[in-house]
Order: structure tokens, then C-alpha cells, then sequence
């Protein structure tokens, strides 16, 4: 098998598997390109993380289009959008057009279940990778705290600068070694990626009243470069975008994301039912203009961190972050990965047989996501 159908085929299956939105998305990868592909380190993919959450964004799709350019080069970055998008794309484009998601009720609590299953995993395994010390335990729990006193967008970015910060000042451990995961991308590219995500920004709004579709792209390109702390924060700039003009009902607006939350892949093909409500072209461009700010910032940062990270002070703030994106990732854990799917004895048991299933038996995610959605089907999740 090719590098590039080998990108494919795996960010299709999490693209049809990965429940549980932005952060159960990050548990899914690791899982999948850390511990059973043994594709990068954890230190490697938790510094990954920790650069897509500081730029705009969707970060689980910023981590997976690194992935794919890191293993098959340009076609590898866009087979690894294509495969964990056009699924939810897909159904957020029928969504759209008219059909539902009527009857599936069991079968999505019981993916919910496995997201808290994947997730706990996650923590698990980064925790004993990225916290092996007093003080970088003291970093991700202190993140916790943080994230329970402070809400918004930019409060994971402030958790995790924090976090680097107090890495440089201990001068924390750079980590394993293992040289840092290099992702091929020269200052030509990333300098015209930076060019292009300007020229989006100013030249759409000025071709906006040409034609609907430029008003469409303009707003879904504004909001995805405007997006601070994964997919749940885009829905503000959205509906400000849609409802507030009169474009779209409230009622409209909220059944699509209601379904965006019921369904696998990123949150941002939310985008794909607000063009879809327009018809195939609407859609396309929709979902389009709306993923391109995030990989074009991740492309023109790219080889100006990698030129720095090198550093001593700068591996030392990396153990720091890194630190804190367990912390995140554990505060996810609870809210709202396990606070939206569990609520009763019987769930919580559902959900540990799941995460047994995942850490003693080592099931691989998509074979626990199919015997636990065939339970729900049958009402074993409720």
C-alpha cells in the first residue's frame, strides 16, 4: 500500500469513527498514529497539538493535515483532510438538504460513551509520557485548575503559554531526545500561505457584494480565521454571521448544529449545512472557505517554529506546554466529554467496558466504535 492510500484510508476510518468533538478527536489520532502506528512520539505529537491550539482554527484538523503532509507530502495532507471530512460533510450536507438523523438516538449515546473511553486513554498514555516529574504533574493539574476558574476562547491558548513559560523558568527536561518531529515545508510556501490567508481576509469582504457565493466564502473565511479554541467556539461567530443578518432562522441554525454535534469528523462541516441550505455549490464552498484559514496559518508558521524549537529554553517551554495540553485534555475529559455522555451507573459502565476494551485488550478505537454503536442500536446505551 502507498503512503498516500495508507493517509487515506486511516483518516477515513476516524473520519467515520471519531465521536466526541475537537478534543475526543486528539484521543482518537493519538491512538491511532502514536500508539498503534507508531508514527511520531508522544512528546512529538503532544508539541503537535500544542502549536495548532495557539493558531486559529480547527485544531484536531490542523494535527491531522500536519500528520498526513508528515507521511505523504502535499497529497498526504489533503488525502488526511478529504478522508476526516467528507463524512460529516456529507451528512451535514443531506442534513441540509432535507434528511435527519431520526432513529440513530441509541446508536450516538453509545459513541458518546466510547469518546469518554478514548479520551481517558489519551490521558493516560500523555500523562505517563509528558508528565514523568513532580513539576510537570504540577503543570497539567495547575492547567485543570486554570480552565475551571477561566472560560472563553483564548483560555487553552493563555493555559498553555503559561505552561511553557514556567517550563523555560525550571528549565524543565527538553524530553526523549528523538530530535522533534521535522514536517517538510519551506519559507517560499509558508510565506506565500501567509499571503494567501491575508489576501483572504481583505480582498473577500471586497468582492462580497459581487455575487452570494463571495458573501458566503467571506463570512466562513472570516470566522474559521477568527476561531480560537476548537470547533464549539465557532458557533458565536457563525450565528452572528448568519442569524444576526436575517440570512437564517434561529431555529435553522440551531438544528444544524445540533446534528453537527451528533455526528463523526470535525465540527467545522457545521459550515457545510449553512452553504448546503443553499444547495450543493453553497456547500462546497462553505466548507471550503472556512478550513482554509487554519491550514494556511499552520503552513506559514511551520518552518519558522521549527527553525527555533531547537533551542534549549525553547525545548524546555515546549515540556511545559506539553505539559499543560494534558491538562487540557483532562479537563475535556470531564467537561464535556463525560459530562454530556454519561448520567447514569449504567453508562459510566458502559463506558469503562470501553475503555477496558481500549487499555487491557487493546482493541483498536474503530472495532470498540462498531460493537458499541450495534449495542446502542439495541438500546444497550441508554
Amino acid at each position: 500500500m502507498s503512503r498516500l492510500a495508507e493517509v487515506f484510508g486511516a483518516f477515513l476510518r476516524l473520519g467515520l469513527t471519531s465521536f466526541g468533538g475537537p478534543v475526543a478527536h486528539i484521543g482518537y489520532f493519538r491512538a491511532e498514529f502514536v500508539t498503534r502506528r507508531n508514527w511520531l512520539s508522544d512528546d512529538d505529537y503532544a508539541e503537535l497539538v500544542a502549536l495548532c491550539q495557539f493558531l486559529p482554527g480547527p485544531a484536531s484538523s490542523q494535527v491531522g493535515f500536519a500528520l498526513g503532509l508528515t507521511r505523504a507530502g502535499w497529497w498526504g495532507a489533503l488525502a488526511a483532510f478529504v478522508g476526516f471530512t467528507l463524512p460529516s460533510a456529507l451528512i451535514m450536507l443531506a442534513v441540509a438538504l432535507g434528511a435527519g438523523l431520526a432513529g440513530l438516538t441509541g446508536v450516538i449515546a453509545a459513541l458518546k460513551l466510547v469518546a469518554v473511553a478514548v479520551v481517558a486513554q489519551a490521558v493516560m498514555g500523555m500523562a505517563r509520557t509528558l508528565c514523568p516529574d513532580g513539576p510537570r504533574a504540577t503543570i497539567a493539574v495547575a492547567a485543570v485548575v486554570a480552565l475551571a476558574l477561566l472560560s472563553g476562547p483564548w483560555a487553552m491558548v493563555a493555559v498553555i503559554v503559561a505552561g511553557g513559560l514556567i517550563g523555560a523558568v525550571l528549565r524543565l527536561d527538553a524530553g526523549t531526545g528523538q530530535g522533534g518531529l521535522t514536517i517538510a515545508v519551506g519559507k517560499p510556501a509558508a510565506v506565500t500561505a501567509l499571503a494567501l490567508f491575508a489576501l483572504g481576509l481583505v480582498g473577500l469582504p471586497m468582492l462580497a457584494g459581487q455575487s452570494e457565493g463571495f458573501a458566503l466564502a467571506d463570512s466562513m473565511f472570516r470566522a474559521g480565521a477568527l476561531v480560537f479554541g476548537g470547533g464549539h467556539v465557532v458557533l458565536p461567530l457563525l450565528q452572528a454571521e448568519m442569524v444576526a443578518p436575517g440570512l437564517l432562522s434561529d431555529d435553522a441554525f440551531l438544528a444544524g448544529y445540533a446534528a453537527a454535534q451528533a455526528i463523526p469528523g470535525p465540527l467545522f462541516t457545521f459550515a457545510t449545512y449553512l452553504g448546503g441550505l443553499g444547495g450543493i455549490l453553497g456547500a462546497a464552498i462553505a466548507t471550503l472557505a472556512i478550513f482554509a484559514p487554519g491550514f494556511l496559518l499552520l503552513v506559514g508558521v511551520l518552518p519558522f517554529w521549527q527553525a527555533v524549537r531547537g533551542a534549549q529554553a525553547v525545548r524546555a517551554g515546549m515540556a511545559g506546554a506539553n505539559a499543560a495540553v494534558v491538562g487540557i485534555l483532562g479537563a475535556a475529559l470531564y467537561d464535556p466529554v463525560f459530562s454530556s455522555a454519561v448520567g447514569s451507573l449504567a453508562q459510566f459502565a458502559f463506558a469503562l467496558a470501553c475503555f477496558v476494551a481500549l487499555q487491557v485488550w487493546r482493541l483498536p478505537a474503530w472495532a470498540v466504535v462498531l460493537v458499541a454503536g450495534l449495542a446502542g442500536a439495541v438500546g444497550l446505551a441508554a
